[in-house]
This record gives structure tokens, sequence and C-alpha cells, in this order.
């Protein structure tokens, strides 16, 4: 409680006794008993709470019984009902205006002014006449009726207009009657044990509504507008609102509340109360059956300071917002509340209604961190200062205290991100004056993503990931990096790491972990993803970090070269290919395989280094395998069916060369040997297009036919001037083999070549078409038989005539079709069509001549067809 007025007697021991009270500006009209009407002006003394009091003005003969005053000081009348009527006399001279002759019998009335919004005032009067409720507004000096009268279900005790809205009080019930036209009545809730109703009402166009020691609030629909009911330690006589103060006048004395909160602010012992007035704003009168109290309102800085040594800050801030201040004033003051209202719901432990007023606020955020414990470095932390120690907490008060940080931090960093790159200068401000804040946005942004980080630590693990992953994380590096190794979070760190581009520390980390038994990095996979996602630039930290990999498990190793990754795939082939060939050589092949096979590398560098390679590897292969044997036994097998892996490397071999594009074979025959491989080197001089020398290979080393035929099959060309006479190649190396050294100083004992009479005239039976018919006739020796050659040759002519047969049908054929175009287009053209500027386009549906260039071909073309 705190003292909001000082009771100062105006009127002692008035020899009338008082019935009613009204008062305006410096003036208070007293009515008596008898019907005597005083008017007295109160002059209030500079600096002190006395006044100065004259009796102005006293009217013996006013009326025999005045029951109720009501002052309108804008259009200077006084509405009074004397002896059960209504009168109007002026303000100050008393003079009568007007009576109100419908109004006889009244009982009751109300008043309501209303200032519309071009300043003009509309006064609206209800009066009670037995179970009658009659309706007036003024103008013109006199009251007319504003709609007709509205039965009630009882005598009226106590009334006042809300809004659109009467709110009438009954011996037993409180009714609403709606200004709607229809005067619709709403039952509202019986008065209570305390058979005399009481209705009030207030400054916001709301009505009090009593019910024994209960007041509630209700708007003009006759709904409640406050949660819980002001509770009067008595059953209130009268009551007057001065925001934010309500003044109820009890039986023995006069008790001050507030609607919101809900506050008993002062109880006044005054001599039997009994009536309350208001002159305006800060002017209240109180008075009893011979005395009359002026409650004279303390200094609002004075009850300021009271209420915030009482840390009643919400209604400080109500009265702060009353004060006569500048505006700059105003609002620091204000501002300096709420800082102190915020801490305060803290300090009780209400922390998302704390977050909330300090997130409205705009206080620097390190402020409300600093509230926390271990949250800020203790440095920076010892130059904040609150206006109380602060609680100490722990376990779920806590928890729940982080969660409600988390909430205002979440906001914060929100809106800070938006305004990241503006060039508006920042400021935040403080919780206490003087306290240091944060000029920087990216420097608030490190420290608030850090203690999201730690509060997240402290609630909710799962979301420290998402946290480290965004894009913009500001997450202070060493103090993130402490907290996560102090928890053993070391997946969240690997991330921390990434994000930051300390992929140096990541990889040590992972490093130290791979081998731990409880670890959640425990073996390689961890590893081989991070370096699948370095890239390019970070090429010499991929080849430091994957040895370890490679050698533990070189499958798993070499993913970190060939998985089908933007990053990987980008990554400088010739340069990983040298790394592997340094240090894992037998991971080249399977590197190279991949990158050619699923990757289209078609760089000759590449196709050279892999057959090479496979060369390399079977030859090894095969002096291994040779070395198996016994001396005595000689195993000769096809090439590429070999057992183990000698077959597979030597059919992987043969298959490139044969596939393969891209290779370049004059650089590669050297390195193959002369006294085997025979197979490979047949291919690569087949590349190189000496297909003698590979056909010598297939017809007189290796004595396969068939190998040779496949050869010719697989290079002849008769577009290209060096594969067209492949055939004929074959049937010169039948008929005419050359020299045993036509192919070199081949290491092997070779017998003297032998023509084979009977493979050449089967590729002159098989393959006649394919031969210079002229050419293969000179290679014949003089011996061959003449039925030899009349079977070729007629083999030859039957082809000649078939093919020019099929070209006399087929010049047949494309003459007929030639014919019949030439008939329908000499058909179309003699169709007529004329076009004028009225016919109407297909396409854009307007005129010819009003068409649009965009469908003209079209039209054209539509109209030429017809």
């Amino acid at each position: 409680m705190h003292d909001a007025y000082e009771p100062v007697p105006i009127l002692e021991k008035l020899p009338l006794q008082i019935d009613c009270l009204a008062a305006w500006d410096d003036w208070l009209l007293v009515g008596t008993k008898p019907g005597h009407l005083l008017l007295y002006r109160i002059k209030k003394d500079a600096g002190t709470n006395r006044f100065e009091v004259t009796l102005e003005k006293s009217n013996k003969n006013f009326s025999k019984k005045i029951q109720q005053l009501f002052v309108v000081s804008q259009y200077k009348i006084l509405v009074s009902l004397l002896e059960n009527n209504i009168h109007v006399h002026d303000l100050l001279t008393f003079q009568q205006i007007t009576v109100v002759s419908k109004a006889r019998g009244a009982t009751l009335f109300a008043c309501d002014l209303q200032q519309s919004s071009s300043g003009e005032a509309k006064l609206r009067m209800c009066v009670a006449v037995k179970r009658k409720i009659q309706l007036y507004y003024w103008k013109d000096r006199d009251f007319h009726e504003l709609q007709g009268d509205v039965t009630a279900p009882d005598i009226p005790k106590s009334m006042a207009w809300c809004e659109n809205s009467i709110c009438v009080g009954f011996k037993r019930d409180y009714y609403l009657i709606r200004m709607d036209g229809r005067g619709t009545v709403k039952e509202l809730f019986p008065t209570g044990k305390q058979l005399e109703p009481l209705v009030a009402p207030l400054a916001d166009g709301k009505v009090a509504v009593g019910q024994d020691d209960l007041t509630v609030v209700l708007n003009e629909e006759g709904v409640c507008t406050q949660k819980c009911a002001l509770n009067w330690t008595d059953i209130p006589v009268a009551m007057e609102h001065q925001p934010p103060y309500i003044i109820a006048v009890l039986p023995r004395y006069v008790e001050i509340r507030t609607l919101e909160p809900r506050l008993l602010v002062q109880s006044v012992e005054l001599q039997r109360p009994r009536f309350i007035t208001s002159a305006g704003t800060n002017v209240m009168y109180v008075a009893s059956n011979h005395f009359v109290w002026r409650l004279v309102p303390i200094s609002i800085a004075s009850q300021i300071r009271q209420l915030l040594q009482d840390k009643q800050f919400e209604l400080a801030l109500q009265l702060a917002k009353m004060k006569d201040d500048s505006d700059a004033d105003k609002r620091q003051q204000i501002h300096h509340i709420q800082n102190l209202f915020a801490f305060n719901l803290y300090c009780q432990k209400r922390f998302d209604d704390s977050m909330q007023v300090f997130a409205k606020l705009g206080t620097d955020p390190t402020h409300v961190i600093g509230l926390y414990p271990d949250l800020l470095p203790s440095d920076y932390r010892k130059q904040l200062h609150y206006p109380n120690p602060l609680p100490t907490l722990s376990g779920a008060e806590l928890e729940k205290a982080h969660l409600a940080l988390i909430d205002y931090l979440t906001q914060k960093r929100s809106h800070l991100v938006k305004q990241l790159n503006d060039s508006d200068p920042f400021t935040t401000s403080p919780l206490m004056e003087g306290t240091p804040t944060i000029k920087s946005r990216k420097k608030l942004l490190q420290i608030i993503d850090t203690t999201l980080l730690k509060c997240y630590l402290h609630t909710n693990v799962a979301l420290v990931s998402p946290l480290l992953r965004l894009e913009n994380n500001h997450c202070h590096i060493e103090e993130s990096e402490y907290v996560l190794k102090k928890a053993h979070k070391y997946s969240e760190l690997i991330i921390l790491y990434e994000k930051k581009g300390l992929h140096q520390k990541a990889l040590q980390v992972l490093l130290d972990q791979s081998t731990k038994a409880n670890s959640p990095l425990k073996g390689h996979e961890r590893t081989v993803q991070y370096l699948q996602r370095l890239g390019v630039e970070n090429l010499g930290m991929i080849f430091e970090f994957s040895p370890w990999v490679l050698k533990i498990c070189p499958e798993d190793g070499l993913k970190i070269f060939t998985e089908d990754l933007t990053e990987v795939e980008t990554l400088p082939r010739d340069k990983v290919l040298n790394f592997l060939k340094d240090g894992f050589k037998e991971l080249a092949i399977p590197y190279l395989e991949h990158i050619i096979y699923m990757w289209d590398e078609t760089r000759p560098e590449f196709h050279n280094v892999l057959i090479q390679l496979y060369l390399e590897k079977v030859q090894g292969l095969m002096k291994v395998y040779l070395n198996s044997l016994p001396e005595d036994e000689i195993k000769a097998e096809p090439a590429g069916k070999e057992a183990g892996e000698l077959g597979e490397y030597r059919n992987k071999l043969l298959s490139f060369l044969e596939v393969s594009s891209s290779y370049e074979p004059e650089r590669l025959i050297s390195d193959f040997p002369f006294d085997g491989l025979l197979e490979e080197r047949a291919l690569l001089l087949g590349r190189m297009g000496k297909h003698e020398q590979a056909l010598f290979i297939y017809v007189h080393i290796l004595k396969d036919t068939h190998m040779a035929e496949e050869y010719c099959h697989g290079h002849y060309d008769p577009s290209a001037n060096g594969n067209k006479d492949v055939y004929l190649s074959l049937l010169r190396m039948y008929l005419s083999p050359p020299d045993v050294h036509f192919l070199g100083p081949i290491k092997m004992e070779l017998c003297e070549p032998q023509a084979n009479l009977q493979a050449a005239l089967k590729v002159l039976q098989l393959h006649h078409s394919k031969l210079n018919t002229t050419k293969a006739i000179n290679l014949l020796p003089a011996n061959t038989q003449i039925r030899e050659i009349q079977v070729f040759l007629e083999s030859v002519l039957e082809e000649k005539a078939g093919r020019k047969r099929f070209d006399q049908v087929l010049k047949s054929l494309l003459q007929a079709e030639f014919l019949r175009v030439q008939e329908e287009r000499i058909f179309h053209q003699q169709v007529k069509c004329v076009i004028t500027d009225e016919k109407t386009c297909r396409v854009c549906k307007k005129k010819i001549g009003n068409r649009c260039a965009s469908c003209e071909y079209l039209m054209l073309l539509q109209y030429s067809a017809l």
C-alpha cells in the first residue's frame, strides 16, 4: 500500500444536513435536506494543501427537496432532480431554464456527455419514472426525447450509461438496456444480499457494478472485462473512477483500489462518509451528513518512488504515463520502470513474462543473458549491474529459465539477421543506466548464437546440430569449442569446425576419436564423408588425412576420390592419380576405371596410364604363373581365359584396347614385349592402321583364322582408305606370306610362314563383296584352278547384277513419287483464292486489313490450303 490521496477538510460541522453534491472546476455545489443550495468557491493555496473556501451563493428557496445534482459545465447548466421532477438551471445564476414535464414522478436520472471527433459535446439523459425509463438529449436549451420509453421489470434504484447501453440496478437484479431502437433488455445477475444496487460509470465508457463487497466491470454488451472482481473490505455505498484508481465510499472510510493490477492502494478513515463526486481530473470531494473533504492527490513522482520501493511496477508504469514531464523524460522514466518490471518478473521466476517485456523494450540481449549463470564470459559479466541480487536457479527452474531465454534469443536473432547488412547505426538500451552495451550487430549475433548453443546443451541437445549447421551461424569458436568438448559432443564439434572452415582441427578430432571404443565417431566412415565434401581448394588436406583410411580400408578409402559428389568429381584427376600411384598403387587401376567408365574421362593420358598399369599387372601375374608350372610343362590357354587374376586382368586389358578410342597406340606399343602378349600387340597394330602386321600375328603366329576374320570384320570400312582393303590384306597374308622377320626382332622360335590356299579361297567365297576383284585375282597364284576362279567371279557378277536391279527398282519408285507430287502441285495451283481486307483471319479472328503481323504467315498458309 501507498498514499495516493490526502484528505483535506473543506466544510466542517455544516448546520444543514447534506443530501447531494456536485462540483466543477473550483466550484462545489451542496444540496441540503431543507432544500437549500449552497455554492462554494474553493481555491488552493500555492505550495500547500490548504484551501480557501468561500460561500459564493446560497439559495434557500431552491426547492423543497433536492434529490440529485449533475453539472454540465460545457453547457453551463445544472441538471437536478427536485421534488421528483427534472429541472435545468443556469449554472451561475441558478435561474430555471426548463422543466421536463414528462418526467414528473421521476426517482432517478443519469446523464452522459459524449465528445465527438470534431470536439462537439452531446448530452444524453435517462430518467427513471416508476417502471419506465425515459431517454432525452439536450439541444437548443431544452431536453428532447431520444426514443420511446423503455419498460423496466422493476423500479430502478441505480443506473449509469455504458456507451450505447444503460446498466440498471433494481432491488434484486441488474439489467442491461440496449439503445438499439427496440430497447432490448438483458438480465445480468442478482444484486446480492445487499438490496441497494450500485452502478457507477467509468472513464473508459464501461460501468462498475456492485454485488455485496464485490465489484465487476462490464462493457456495453454486458460482458465482464476483468478476470477477477474487485473485493472491497465492506459494501460500497458510492463510487468514482479517477484513473488509475477507483475510489469507493464505505460506511466507515474511503477505500482506494486499482483495477489492473488488482491492488488495495489506500484506506482513508473519515467520519461516516456517504457521498463522492468529481470536479475533473484529480479533484475529488467526499461528504458525510455535515462534513466535506477534498481528496488531494499525492504527487505522481512521490507515488512512483514509493511504488518502485514496493515493486509495484505495473501501477508505477500507469502513473508514469500520466506525468506532465517532457516526452523525452517521460519515455526515459517509463523505459526504466519497464526494465525494473521485467527484472522483477525474472526474480519472481516468471521467466516467459520477463523475456516478453525485455523483447518489447529492446534491452541489450547481453544484459538479459547476464541474468543467467555461466552464459557470458566472466570478464564481460563483471561489467554488468542489476537492481537487486539475482535469484539462484537450479534443476527444473533453471531449465524453465533456459527455455524462456531460448525463445527470446531466437526472436532477437531472427531480427538481427535481417538487419545484418543495414548501414543504419545499431543501438540497444541498457537494463541499468551506465552499463555498457554492444554496438556491433555481428558481435551481438556471436554472443546470441554462443548462448543459444549453451542453452541447447542444457535443455535439448538435438537442437545443437541444426544451430551449428546454419549458414549464418555466428558461434564464437573458442567458447563453443570449450563447451562442446566439456560436454563430449564431438559430432557437434565436427560440425562447428566444418562450418567455420577449420578442417584441419575437424579431421584431427576424427582421427583421434576413430579408435575410441565408446565414441560416436569410432571408425573411418565420418572421415571419408568429411573428406568427400572438402573440394579442390582443400586438396592438400585430403592427401594429408586420407592415407590412414586407405591403409585400413582401401575400398572405402577410394570412395574419397570416386563418390558421385560434385566436390569429388571436380578434384584434379592427374594429381589424385599421382597421389595414388605414389602411395597406393593397387588403387590406381580402380580409380582410373571409375573415372573412365563412370565419369566418361576421354583424355589420352589417363587411358594410356590405365593400359600401362594393366600391362604391368598382367606381366607380373604371368611371371608368377609361368614360374609355378613344371619345367617340362607348357600350358597354352586362350588370352584372357587364364585362371585367377591373370585371366581377369588380361581380359580387362584386351577389352579396354578394343573399346577405348582415346589411348595413343604409337606411344604404348613399345611397352609391350615381343615374346608374348601377341593378341594385345595385334590390337595396337590394328589401331595404328598396320593391318598386315596385325593379321600376320593372327595368321602365322597364333594360327587362328577365325580371329583374323573377326579382326577384318571389326576394321573394314569401305569409306576409309586405310580400312577398305583389310580383307585384301588378309588374302595376301594367306597367299603371299611375308618373311618371318616381318614384325621385327621377335624373341620366339617361329617356323617359316606357309601359304594357305584353302583359307584364301574361303575368304574369296565369303567376302567377295568386300574385295577389289582385280586386285584379288592378281594375288591368286598361277596354279590356281579355273573352277575356283570361276566360282569367285560368278559370285561377284551375281552380286553386281543384284545391286543393279535394286538400283533400277529404286529409280522407278522415285520417278513415280516425283510424278505424283507434280500432279498434286498442279491440282492445288488451279484453285483460285481471293483475299480481301474484309476476310477474317483464322488465327487472330480480325479483319485481314487489321491483322497482326505475328499471324500473317499462318493466315497465308491457311488460305492457300482452301
